[in-house]
Order: C-alpha cells, then structure tokens, then sequence
C-alpha cells in the first residue's frame, strides 16, 4: 500500500456536480460518475466524508431576489441537498461501497439524523458518510457545513472539489491571462476576495489550521494524486 497523505477527509461537492448538460437537475451517469472517483479514492484505504450542496435543483439566492424570505429559501436549499446526498448513496451502493446518509434536518425514514460520534463510528468502519441538510441552520452555505464537518469528524483536509483546476487571481472564463495559484495562506484568500469558497468557511478552517485544497473534480484521478502526495490544484494553509 502506498504511503497516504490524509488518511481521513472531507469532500466538499457542488450540486452541479450530479447535473446534466443544462446544469439543473440529476443526471444518473454523472452521479454515476461521482460514485466512481469517490470509490478510486476509497480504494486506497482512506476515510471518506462528503458533503453535497444543491446548485443543481435550487438555488436560494435566486428566491430572495424574488421576495422570498431568506430562512424559508435556505431551508429549501437544504432539503435538496439531501435529494442529492440519496442520488449520490444508491449510486455509491452500487460501485459496491457501504454508506450512511446523515441529516442535520431529521428525516429518519430516509437517513440517520447527523451525530458526531454515529459519523466519526461509520467512519471508521469503511463507510462513506454523506452529511446533507447542510448545517441545519439558514444564512449559512454548504461550504460552511463542509468545513464544520470536517472539523467535527477530524478530518485532516477539506476538499473543494469544482470544475475548474485551481483557484485563479481571476476568473480564468473571462480573463485567459488570470494566474494559477498553487498555494496561499488563510488571510490571502480572505484579502484576495476570490470567491472560491464563502469567507465563514476559510476563517473557520484558518481558526483551527485545517488546509483546504481546490481541485478539479473531473481531472482524472486529481483527489487520488492528491493523497498520493503529488502537487493538485490550490492548496490554502497557514504556509
């Protein structure tokens, strides 16, 4: 077995990620395609949290511009989270890897209400934890769940999994001479204002010196090389 850079970590995944072509929705083949760079990383023998967010069946923001009250339109997003943490489970199953669906909005017929400890045990034993429901609480956004799960489990890096390389000193979809960053500091990132991960989440990981690395999740085999201690992606730490 090769040497093992993190032995337990937190996926952070944008719903966008389980969508089609249009950007909205679930798509099975890309779900499909999720479960399966989840299972080669699984393959190496590490400890797999995931938290899923809900771009890709709501977006509350877009609500709010509409009147809607801000509470009532995180408490949707949070709920589709979990759609989408069920979507990712039966396609982890059936890449033939044990999993848990935990809640921070209880809904015990489908999933187990998020505990720290019942996670931390499934773990433990083999299984992927997919945490949904966000924080459970409105005004907060899955990047913020993402980092305080992964702190609550002790997890030793957050993964930012998204579909772009790095993180740039610009937008690389408008600007093609933004730079690649392959590494900065907690207070950079906050300072540069880049937007890559909401400003709760990276003071939170800065408080409690948990590194954070920006990936490209359909890179092939970018979080395995990751773990296998090659260079991927941004990589934001105390330096």
């Amino acid at each position: 077995m090769p040497d093992i850079r993190f032995q337990r970590i937190l996926l952070k995944i944008g719903g966008e990620a389980l969508a089609g072509p249009s950007g909205f929705g679930i798509d099975p083949e890309r779900a499909e395609s999720v479960a399966k760079t989840i299972k080669n990383v699984y393959d190496l023998g590490v400890q797999i949290g995931v938290v899923i967010g809900a771009g890709n069946l709501w977006r509350g923001q877009e609500g709010v511009q509409h009147g809607m009250e801000r509470s009532t339109a995180d408490h949707m997003g949070m709920i589709a989270t979990i759609m989408n943490a069920l979507a990712l489970q039966d396609s982890l199953e059936r890449q033939g890897l044990g999993t848990r669906v935990q809640t921070a909005i209880e809904m015990r017929s489908v999933a187990e209400p998020y505990i720290r400890l019942r996670a931390i045990r499934h773990l433990e034993k083999g299984r992927v934890v997919i945490m949904g429901g966000g924080t459970g609480n409105p005004y907060f956004t899955t990047d913020t769940a993402g980092a305080l799960r992964a702190m609550e489990v002790g997890a030793e890096v957050l993964i930012k999994a998204t579909k772009v390389d790095a993180v740039f000193d610009d937008d690389p979809e408008t600007n093609p001479n933004a730079k690649k960053l392959d590494r900065l500091s907690y207070i950079e990132a906050l300072n540069m204002q880049l937007r890559f991960m909401d400003s709760t989440a990276i003071s939170l990981c800065m408080e409690n010196s948990l590194p954070i690395v920006v990936l490209n999740l359909w890179k092939r085999d970018t979080v395995r090389d990751l773990l296998l201690g090659e260079h991927v992606g941004t990589e934001i730490s105390n330096l």
